[in-house]
């Protein structure tokens, strides 16, 4: 199966420390790949890489169409550990402001979105009167409207309570077995992974 996505030889340094080097990444339809590793190894920096948000110290990564560095928000969803909205904005607005980025997406869908995240109702709510785990629900939010395969996910699980995590994990696995692909990081064991799950322990790759 062709790869979507394909890094060869990556390697990191953060404030002159090498994270990691002569890394090989692979990610294709159906794929599901949690990145592991103790603080400090280089989970986020990785993810930044082949989101294109921070260039590698060496090696590249490629898509199985060209893609130009600037164009890679329309090939993937990053989704970080901050949620990346403003609290001034609703829920609606935040996704509407998010989406117009790279894929617009219309009032149905995004209150059809609020609504499968457990929002419905909290529209119009400006952010800064959502709890933390609201806001993290608004961000997440994204992943449920028509978007690009790959989701590159940063501890999405962080400040969501039971039942929220839980539909998560069964959102991430029907993405997966849809065609879809993930690549996440998380300190939250997972309790639901699809047919094409694996894991890169990124100590074990360590300089």
């Amino acid at each position: 199966m062709t790869p979507y996505l394909h890094a060869t030889d990556l390697a990191c340094d953060r404030d002159g420390r090498l994270l990691f080097e002569h890394l090989q990444v692979q990610v294709a339809a159906g794929d599901m790949l949690q990145v592991c590793g103790p603080n400090g190894c280089g989970k986020t920096s990785l993810l930044r890489v082949l989101a294109g948000l921070m260039q590698p110290a060496e090696g590249h990564v490629a898509f199985a169409s060209p893609v130009q560095r600037s164009e890679r928000g329309r090939h993937l969803l990053w989704i970080g550990h901050a949620t990346g909205i403003k609290d001034a904005l609703s829920a609606e607005e935040n996704l509407a402001w998010l989406c117009a980025l790279h894929t617009p997406a219309s009032r149905e869908h995004i209150w059809t979105a609020l609504a499968a995240i457990g929002l419905r109702g909290f529209e119009d709510v400006p952010c800064q009167r959502l709890s933390a785990g609201q806001q993290r629900r608004v961000a997440l939010a994204r992943l449920y409207l028509p978007g690009p395969p790959l989701w590159i996910l940063d501890e999405p699980f962080t400040a969501l309570d039971a039942q929220a995590v839980e539909q998560l994990e069964r959102h991430l696995v029907d993405h997966c077995e849809r065609g879809g692909m993930v690549v996440l990081t998380t300190h939250h064991v997972l309790g639901q992974t699809p047919n094409r799950y694996r894991r890169l322990e990124l100590d074990a790759n360590a300089a």
